[in-house]
């Protein structure tokens, strides 16, 4: 029985119980006790994103749990899913919010533009934005720690309750 690309191990005996894992991590051989689970074709690309290797001198294809869970985990992602940001609906936002990011991020549009152009107008502008995600989060971190927030600041102002 073939499942996921993995062999059960119920067509074939196990073998001896001191089997140890036929792949190669860094150049060395896995110690751990090999599982049921078998190295396939079907598997090789995922196993080479890890950097791992089959070894040549291996008697078997039985592979850990470690590696088969690694290797199980990587094939759960989809890779669209990586590569897409988080779907945000503009349709549900006031014309008002709308407008704002507009002006906010100087999205070039057409005039008069009904509630849904505007939305797959933005959702377009978002997809070719570019995000520093370590700035971002030390950003919005400092700004959770000093209890502010950027629409706040007015003229240099830490705070719009501060008089100027």
């Amino acid at each position: 029985m073939n499942q996921n690309g993995f062999s059960t191990g119920e067509e074939e005996s196990r073998g001896p119980l001191d089997m140890i894992c036929c792949l190669q991590e860094d150049g060395f051989r896995c110690q751990r006790q090999a599982g049921t689970a078998s190295y396939t074709k079907k598997i090789r690309d995922t196993v080479r994103q890890f950097k791992l290797h089959l070894d040549a001198v291996a008697r078997h294809t039985y592979i850990c749990d470690h590696h088969k869970s690694m290797i199980q985990s990587a094939k759960t992602l989809k890779p669209s899913s990586q590569d897409e940001g988080p779907e945000i609906d503009f349709s549900q936002l006031p014309m008002n919010t709308l407008r704002r990011y507009i002006k906010h991020f100087k999205v070039v549009t057409k005039p008069n533009l009904n509630k849904a152009q505007m939305a797959k107008t933005l959702v377009n502008h978002l997809k070719t934005m570019s995000v520093n995600e370590k700035e971002a989060l030390t950003f919005f971190i400092y700004t959770i720690k000093t209890n502010g927030n950027k629409l706040d600041q007015k003229n240099g102002n830490k705070n719009s309750d501060t008089p100027s």
